[in-house]
């Protein structure tokens, strides 16, 4: 039988260990388990990395994404060859020529607004952060109250630049079987963008109650999603 990799990207705000649910699921099912860290400073940055990171793998990969993880597996010069299935969990499906911040504004209900992030400086640029007292309310709603401090306390900062930024060509959705975990209480992507995007893109979408924080507290139903993407891996990439 192929072994398959299923390659899990975090989005901003957390980093790889929003997976640590997910990760012992697939792995008791047999699979290879990889889960990168973006750099989270530009899209293009970020997309460069990942096809990087890609080039050492070997295939056939699975390669999901949360949050504005998105953005960048969506883009045409993020992936390889090897990729064969993509899963979109609460995250961006964005296309060429749209940038993360425009889909995310397209419906009401989001909590990722200027006014509760705090933007510091870092060489180079700025970095955001949500205020700690909104963390749970805009990411982590159906975590406990303790573990949801814990993720504000330890944030991974992104550069509110990278959602005003796109790409060009034919994004990977739209050559690749993809799934989509639309989180239905989700304050940061809202959940009727996240349907819009899954729907356009023809994904396979499991609707779960969930927050944007679904990959921790839905494990076992982000994990079936992906197991069940890891048995369609014989189209390859042609973008």
């Amino acid at each position: 039988m192929t072994t398959k990799t299923v390659v899990l990207v975090h989005g901003a705000l957390t980093d790889a260990s929003v997976w640590r649910r997910v990760c012992p699921i697939l792995q008791a099912e047999g699979h290879a388990v990889i889960a990168p860290a973006l750099p989270l400073r530009t899209l293009d940055g970020d997309i460069a990395y990942l096809r990087r990171f890609l080039e050492t793998l070997p295939g056939p990969l699975v390669v999901a994404g949360h949050s504005y993880a998105g953005s960048v597996l969506s883009a045409p010069d993020a992936l390889t060859a090897a990729v064969r299935a993509l899963v979109f969990v609460a995250a961006f499906q964005q296309d060429a020529g749209e940038t993360a911040g425009e889909l995310n504004g397209k419906f009401p209900g989001s909590l990722l607004g200027p006014g509760n992030l705090v933007v510091r400086d870092y060489p180079g640029g700025q970095e955001a952060y949500l205020r700690p007292e909104m963390f749970a309310p805009a990411y982590a709603a159906d975590l406990e109250p303790a573990e949801a401090r814990v993720l504000a306390a330890a944030q991974r900062p992104f550069d509110p630049a990278a959602l005003s930024q796109s790409f060009d060509g034919t994004a990977t959705w739209r050559t690749l079987p993809s799934w989509a975990v639309v989180a239905t209480a989700d304050r940061s992507i809202p959940t009727e963008a996240q349907r819009w995007m899954a729907g356009r893109a023809g994904s396979k979408v499991t609707e779960v109650d969930a927050s944007h924080g679904v990959p921790l507290s839905q494990p076992d139903v982000v994990a079936r999603v992906l197991v069940e993407s890891t048995k369609d891996v014989t189209a390859p990439y042609s973008g």
